[in-house]
């Protein structure tokens, strides 16, 4: 018979598991920012469309930072057991 987790042992995995996916996703928005700026050839002139996309991709980097930070945060201020 399988052990059982404890509410404790699943929120530890449900938040390791959350920061981790927030993470990869993070580092898969970025890293394409970084190809994209590096590696392919831009126009002299942005068009409207890539104004917006990269407007709403800063926007969904920046709430993921933050989600990333709070999740850290707030689980690392939690009151330890005696």
């Amino acid at each position: 018979m399988k052990k059982r987790f404890t509410p404790e042992e699943l929120h530890a995995r449900m938040v390791a598991t959350v920061g981790v996916l927030l993470g990869v996703v993070f580092a898969v928005v970025v890293i394409g920012f970084v190809y994209g700026l590096l590696f392919v050839s831009q126009p002299m002139e942005q068009s409207p469309n890539d104004k917006e996309f990269i407007s709403l991709m800063a926007t969904i980097v920046t709430f993921l930072s933050g989600t990333l930070a709070g999740i850290v945060a707030s689980n690392g201020m939690k009151d330890k057991k005696p």
